[in-house]
């Protein structure tokens, strides 16, 4: 028999009718609320250790003060801090005071802002670009034809590096700034500290990439 594995995202039930947020509510197959209890009870007794418990409520207590006019109703919530600031403020309440910062080449100038805004806020940044270590492409096997730049001497984005500086260098808390796809795997792999993403690489859409799920079924229906 085929096993039901989660499938949240095909599920077509009201928010406030599924049983994830109501004890009365419904299910799809597959449901990880209703099917899963041994591993639901595991993740119940992750929270248990202090270490873990401390940083799930902080993140709770975050996603709280992200929003305004709770007064008026959750129809009526309003976002009010952006991201930049919800991550500053939450490695000051884990009292976090040396943070890494991991970025692409291509975001060296953002890289340069967001480096001075943490200092602002008086923590230490220990921060390390995707190209350190200057070791060449052909090293994994990449050929010049598969190159950015056919014909011209490039380096592998090194982000099993990154993450070694910053175990070294014993941050507390590492943020992300356009890693590539899979360059970005390998960093959250090999880091120790906990991370966290302040943006995404996208190359084509100015590094928004729910900006091809927004306008998937008019202007980006060609990816289909």
């Amino acid at each position: 028999m085929e096993r039901d594995y989660p499938a949240c995202a095909r599920c077509g039930i009201k928010k406030n009718e599924q049983l994830c947020r109501n004890k009365d509510g419904k299910s799809i197959p597959g449901c990880p609320t209703k099917g899963q209890a041994d591993l639901l009870a595991a993740a119940k007794e992750e929270y248990c250790r202090p270490a873990v418990a401390a940083f799930a409520r902080a993140a709770a207590v975050q996603e709280g003060e992200g929003y305004g006019q709770k007064e008026e109703g959750y129809e009526r919530l309003r976002p009010v801090k952006c991201r930049l600031e919800e991550t500053a403020e939450f490695a000051g309440k884990m009292g976090y005071r040396r943070l890494g910062l991991a970025f692409c080449t291509g975001l060296a100038k953002e890289a340069s802002v967001v480096e001075r805004f943490f200092r602002s806020r008086g923590f230490e940044v220990v921060s390390v670009v995707c190209k350190a270590g200057r070791v060449p492409k052909e090293s994994l096997g990449i050929s010049d034809e598969e190159k950015v730049a056919p014909g011209t001497e490039e380096q592998i984005c090194n982000p099993i590096f990154q993450a070694m500086l910053l175990n070294a260098a014993e941050t507390e808390f590492n943020i992300m700034l356009g890693l590539c796809v899979g360059h970005d795997s390998l960093f959250m792999k090999y880091a120790e500290a906990p991370c966290t993403v302040l943006a995404v690489k996208d190359r084509l859409l100015g590094h928004n990439p729910l900006a091809a799920v927004y306008t998937l079924e008019s202007y980006s229906r060609y990816l289909k």
